[in-house]
């Protein structure tokens, strides 16, 4: 019986769904989305290009691993393995290749160099990276000359078809070529070509082996081993073979979809990035669209009041009416949840498309479009719409017969003990992850609880709406009578249906929070950051590159310079110290105090150089270390060293986390060139931006800059990171400004009645939209003063954490921007409706009402 009443009721009152329909629906598609990107993490395909005619393929072993052993009860032990990937590309010994070709079943194994090779040329398309290789590795794909020949001595280069196509080369032409040391113009012997086509990720460029080993810059190694089986050895087999002959040893042994890991290495690490990212997303998404989903099911249901009192009136039991409302609210879970699943594959194929175009996500990784996200999208779908409706209608389900009309005439005059009690708890929660957030230093920790902690206050918000919506009508009351008529009504209206503009309030307040905390982290942490980059540098200019980098040569060209007095080197990488990963960077140390201050709070800086580290404070804290201690990390390209602290430094935001020699991080790169020179000159000696820029003519792509050039060129990496922060959490704060224009509509919608006794009482229609307006005015003010407390709680706590003082970076200009869109929204949402009801004659419609 109740199930018939709920398909009659959805079918006879479909507008009165629609609101929670589209809820969920814009809920299973974010889901979709989101989860789309985590299975892509989890799952999804790296192809290999350069492999793809080697069967089997040795390896170093890209990853840092711990094995712990803990004592259970009984005298029993629990072993526990982890491994996290290191940065850079990891070497094999060259003796490898020896051991590979001794394997029964191996034809040829094939030694395989990889290291940057940059074509100094402008190519019209979009950028790929630009490796080079040995000719004899040329077999691995296998390349195949279509023009020209081999490469016969160090001068010559072989590229491959695509890049000779975009830059116009053909055997004869010269190319400049930047790699890991001095850059070198090579004459191109020939053009070479794959029967599978051109490579789509990466350009490839061959040179004679003598010429790539003096360019890899790693003698006695090898990147990989490419195996080649002999007629009638299998792939398995053959893996199987090789892998017991290598037991013992760092190598690895891949076969098959576990090449293209290898090959990009670049992939593989994103695969740990879009796992957290799509986690975040998604767990962020899940209780937002809980959050609105709950109060739209919880309007829909007030609109219905009348009528659920009526069923109560004419015998309905509390139970009939929870399972009528349960299963109406499963229909449009289901519909909404099958259809937003649908609508979340081309919205994950968006982002996923965003993420690759801005670096976030390279194109090697393939994108997975499986079936999980979509189940799981319509299981959160029809689970978020049955608990919004039984805790909605719970209320309306219990109350006596003889109560139900005028319980359903007249709004509550406070809200239920337990939700204020739920309310207060939320509230308590809330700062509690405020304070906890205060205490978290590093950003992978506390950017997570940074959008939790949002989300839990605008919950106690949306509990606590209705006593918040009252006491801010009490302050606004003065102002809002100061409209006339209008004004004496809209606050009756707040006053007198607290809890209605309660759930118009939340999402607004929902909405302005995370916009403004999305915008705001990543300046407040980019901002402290560059201040302190700003305060310890002290050298007046800086050599920064367009290309790969600054070469050894140019900084020795500054250094003898006149006038000159320090040139200092930075090389970027990160390391590991256990499991735990650090930025790291690697300095000259010759002068180094001439140009650099990182605020030396223990130990000196003086005689730094082979064997020393420096650390900040934070990672000193963490690590427990301190000056003289000894300090032992797993370089980029996963080389185990022992270094003993020299000194302890305090601006860990502007210079890192640990500090090594230029030399020992150079060498376990794959770009050992410099990413900036800090150049200081003697006072006085009119050394300048002329004389330095004569000295550096001579290599193309590197500049002088100044230091204010400097710290602008960060500050747009700063906003370059703040568009992907903007861009990850983007279909998030899109679903909740549906949700605010969504609730404003149904509950504009709904006042038909109440416009009509407006009308009818001699109101005219002019003074019922000025009403509407001064309400949705009231209703942007209290959302906007909510969602800005929630955003500075949290994104103080976060400055405190990260920065050490309370200074969120609030961008006036960004602010006024999210609250006029907020407002925009707001009004267009309620005074579009509003005009819709206001076209019905009233006599209509109090004739149909009654």
């Amino acid at each position: 019986m109740m199930l018939r009443y709920a398909l009659q009721t959805v079918r006879d009152r479909k507008a009165g769904f629609l609101g929670a329909f589209v809820a969920l629906l814009c809920a299973a598609a974010l889901i979709t989305a989101c989860g789309t990107l985590l299975e892509t993490g989890l799952r999804g395909k790296i192809g290999t290009e350069r492999y793809a005619a080697t069967p089997v393929l040795v390896s170093a072993d890209q990853n840092v691993h711990e094995t712990t052993v803990k004592e259970k009860k009984g005298g029993r032990t629990k072993t526990k393995h982890k491994a996290k990937p290191v940065a850079e590309r990891a070497w094999l010994p060259a003796a490898t290749v020896d051991t590979v070709r001794a394997v029964p079943g191996v034809e040829r194994a094939v030694p395989e160099l990889t290291f940057q090779a940059v074509p100094l040329v402008k190519a019209p398309g979009r950028p790929v990276p630009s490796y080079g290789h040995a000719w004899t590795s040329a077999a691995l794909t296998p390349f195949t000359l279509s023009e020209g020949g081999a490469p016969q001595s160090g001068a010559e280069v072989v590229v491959d078809r695509a890049l000779a196509a975009r830059a116009g080369l053909k055997p004869g032409s010269e190319l400049a070529v930047q790699s890991t040391g001095e850059p070198r113009t090579y004459r191109v012997s020939g053009v070479a070509k794959t029967d599978r086509g051109d490579l789509a990720q990466q350009s490839a460029l061959f040179f004679s082996d003598d010429e790539a080993q003096r360019l890899a810059a790693r003698d006695g190694q090898v990147s990989a081993v490419g195996v080649l089986p002999a007629p009638g050895v299998g792939t398995a087999e053959l893996a199987a073979r090789v892998e017991r002959a290598l037991q013992g040893t760092t190598a690895q042994v891949t076969a098959g979809d576990d090449r293209g890991p290898v090959e990009f290495l670049d992939a593989a690490g994103a695969r740990v990035k879009l796992v957290s990212m799509g986690g975040a997303m998604g767990g962020t998404s899940l209780l937002v669209a809980i959050l609105v989903v709950v109060g739209t099911f919880a309007l829909s249901v007030r609109q219905r009041y009348r009528e659920l009192a009526l069923l109560r009136a004419i015998a309905a039991t509390p139970g009939q009416l929870r399972r009528m409302i349960g299963r109406e609210a499963l229909l449009v879970g289901l519909a909404a949840g099958v259809a937003g699943a649908l609508a979340g594959l081309p919205l994950a194929a968006w982002l996923y498309g965003r993420f690759v175009d801005s670096g976030v996500v390279p194109v090697t990784l393939e994108r997975t479009a499986g079936i999980f996200p979509m189940f799981a999208a319509v299981a959160a779908s029809l689970l978020g719409a049955w608990a919004a409706a039984r805790i909605t209608g719970r209320r309306i389900a219990r109350i006596r017969p003889a109560e139900a009309l005028a319980e359903a005439a007249v709004e509550r005059g406070r809200p239920g003990w337990i939700r204020t009690g739920l309310g207060v708890l939320l509230l308590a929660g809330g700062a509690v992850l405020v304070v906890a957030l205060g205490s978290l230093r590093t950003e992978p920790a506390s950017t997570p609880v940074t959008f939790l902690a949002v989300v839990v206050l605008a919950g106690a918000v949306s509990l606590l709406g209705p006593l918040l919506v009252r006491g801010a009508t009490a302050l606004l009351a003065g102002p809002l009578r100061l409209a006339g008529p209008g004004g004496h009504l809209a606050t009756a209206n707040l006053r007198g249906n607290a809890t209605r503009m309660a759930s118009a309030v939340t999402p607004l307040a929902l909405l302005i929070g995370m916009t403004c905390t999305v915008l705001f982290i990543t300046p407040t942490l980019g901002d402290a950051a560059r201040a302190q980059a700003r305060d310890g540098i002290r050298a007046q200019w800086v050599l920064a590159a367009q290309g790969p980098g600054v070469t050894r040569e140019a900084a020795e060209r500054v250094r003898r310079t006149p006038g000159v007095t320090a040139a200092t080197e930075i090389v970027h990488t990160s390391v590991r110290v256990g499991l735990t990963k650090y930025a790291a960077q690697g300095v000259t140390p010759a002068g180094l105090t001439r140009t650099w201050n990182p605020e030396v709070t223990g130990g000196s800086l003086d005689g730094f150089g082979e064997g020393s580290a420096a650390v900040s404070e934070l990672a000193a804290g963490r690590l427990g270390l301190k000056p003289g201690s000894p300090l032992e990390l797993t370089l980029g390209d996963g080389t185990p060293v022992t270094l003993t602290v020299s000194a302890v430094y305090a601006r860990g935001l502007g210079f890192g986390d640990l500090t090594l020699p230029h030399g020992l991080v150079a060498a376990h790169t794959d770009n050992p060139l410099a990413a900036g020179v800090l150049v200081a000159a003697e006072p006085g000696s009119g050394t300048g931006r002329e004389q330095l820029a004569a000295a550096v003519r001579a290599f193309p792509g590197v500049r002088v800059q100044s230091a204010a050039d400097a710290d602008a060129a960060r500050a747009e990496r700063q906003d370059a990171g703040a568009e992907i922060n903007l861009l990850a959490m983007g279909l998030v704060l899109a679903f909740t400004a549906i949700a605010v224009v969504n609730t404003l509509a149904m509950s504009t919608a709904e006042r038909f009645r109440e416009f009509a006794m407006l009308r009818l009482a001699g109101a005219k229609r002019r003074q019922v939209l000025r009403m509407l307006r001064t309400e949705a005015l009231a209703v942007v003010l209290i959302g906007t003063a909510l969602g800005s407390g929630i955003a500075l709680a949290v994104l103080t706590a976060f400055s405190v954490g990260m920065t050490g003082v309370a200074a969120p970076a609030v961008l006036p200009v960004a602010y006024a921007a999210v609250v006029g869109v907020a407002g925009v929204l707001a009004l267009a949402a309620t005074a579009l409706p509003g005009r819709v009801a206001l076209r019905v004659p009233p006599v209509e419609v109090a004739t149909a009402k009654a």
